[in-house]
């Protein structure tokens, strides 16, 4: 009798124990979603460098009425972790991403104090959707935002309706400069939650060294990243020297990317993967965006048609970081006139296997770089896929 009293205490002792456990498991915060949520929902990440155009396409996509955009989550990565290079970084980066894209804002809880109003997050003004309902009412969904408006009215929403916010939308995109390769990103492509693809947007090496030259203080936190110096500080009389070494890894990366996703690429990358230049934009925006549009499972608008027109066609000269009326096509072009041979040679030298994968034109002297009749922008070929079949085409 006391032995079958013992085993029966046993017994009721380990189910109490399983209900216990069960219990505590299913309090904890984990994030999912319907079934149906999970496939309805896009995701697109625009992957690019600094001073590319990727503030205009990211701007292009913001202002779409189904789609929630932020730019740059990353930055609050590198800048509460910088004495950590890039290579550290990166897994730390697309784990935000991810949870960014899954509508979890709580991963923002390691780099910004508990309780803060949406004016904490980086470039959250450019966000169409967190100027609009159920973020903040001054815009209806479907208005076109504007920053300056955005920042005076929305300033001081709570962070936390982002969520809500987020789940809201059939499209989260997001724009990110802080990737240096595709292959850490992989996982993400055979997540059963995401429904990911990538865009790849890149620019003529020479065009993106002028510009940044232009705005050479502003990014010397993130070139001491890129490069791995962390809290050694590049100092100011070195950050020209150090948009070389930057360029340099700029140019590696978009071969790596493109390389691994048109040639060595695994079949998760099977549509899923879109190369762009931006003089291809800039020159046929319409066109060029209405193929994005369309590879992210979005219609472009009569609106954003005049918008985007309005946008590439201005009178003026623009300023870095910000997206204003411009003569885009004209302004792209600029490094021809303006930036000394010598500094042409140089980048060219550091860049030019990628240039050539890209369909860039190199010049041998200053006379061909200032001979503006003389198109340098070869035409884009079809990406063709080696491990697609005949039939199934090309992104």
């Amino acid at each position: 009798m006391r032995l079958r009293f013992i085993t029966t205490s046993i017994v009721a002792f380990v189910v109490i124990q399983a209900l216990a456990l069960f219990f505590l498991y299913s309090r904890q915060n984990v994030v999912t979603y319907p079934p149906e949520e999970q496939d309805s929902k896009v995701h697109i990440l625009i992957l690019s460098s600094w001073r590319s155009g990727s503030s205009f396409v990211g701007q292009v996509f913001s202002q779409h009425p189904d789609v929630f955009y932020l730019m740059e989550p990353a930055w609050h990565v590198w800048v509460q972790m910088h004495p950590n290079g890039a290579k550290v970084l990166k897994m730390a980066v697309r784990d935000l991403v991810r949870s960014t894209f899954l509508c979890d804002m709580s991963v923002f809880d390691a780099y910004m104090y508990e309780n803060r109003p949406v004016s904490h997050l980086f470039q959250w003004e450019v966000s169409r959707a967190l100027c609009s309902p159920p973020m903040c009412n001054y815009y209806q969904r479907t208005d076109l935002t504007n920053d300056l408006m955005c920042k005076k009215h929305c300033n001081m929403t709570k962070f936390f309706k982002m969520e809500e916010t987020c789940k809201s939308y059939s499209h989260v995109v997001i724009k990110e400069v802080r990737f240096f390769e595709l292959k850490s990103l992989l996982p993400l492509f055979t997540d059963p939650s995401l429904n990911l693809k990538v865009i790849h947007l890149v620019r003529d090496p020479r065009a993106v060294l002028k510009s940044r030259n232009k705005s050479l203080y502003a990014l010397l936190r993130d070139n001491g990243i890129v490069l791995g110096v962390g809290d050694k500080h590049i100092e100011k009389d070195k950050g020209e020297d150090s948009n070389y070494e930057v360029m340099k890894e700029i140019c590696n990366s978009h071969l790596l990317i493109h390389e691994l996703a048109t040639e060595q690429g695994p079949d998760i990358l099977k549509q899923r993967y879109m190369m762009v230049r931006y003089e291809d934009v800039v020159r046929e925006p319409l066109k060029e965006l209405s193929a994005m549009y369309k590879f992210a499972g979005l219609s472009l608008t009569p609106k954003l048609e005049s918008w985007i027109y309005n946008i590439t066609h201005g009178k003026g000269t623009g300023s870095a970081f910000k997206i204003t009326s411009r003569n885009a096509k004209s302004i792209s072009e600029a490094w021809r006139t303006e930036m000394p041979f010598e500094n042409i040679l140089k980048i060219q030298k550091i860049c030019g296997r990628a240039m050539q994968m890209l369909g860039y034109e190199l010049v041998q002297s200053e006379f061909e770089q200032k001979l503006l009749s003389r198109d340098l922008i070869h035409p884009q070929k079809n990406q063709k896929f080696s491990w697609l079949t005949s039939d199934e085409g090309a992104t």
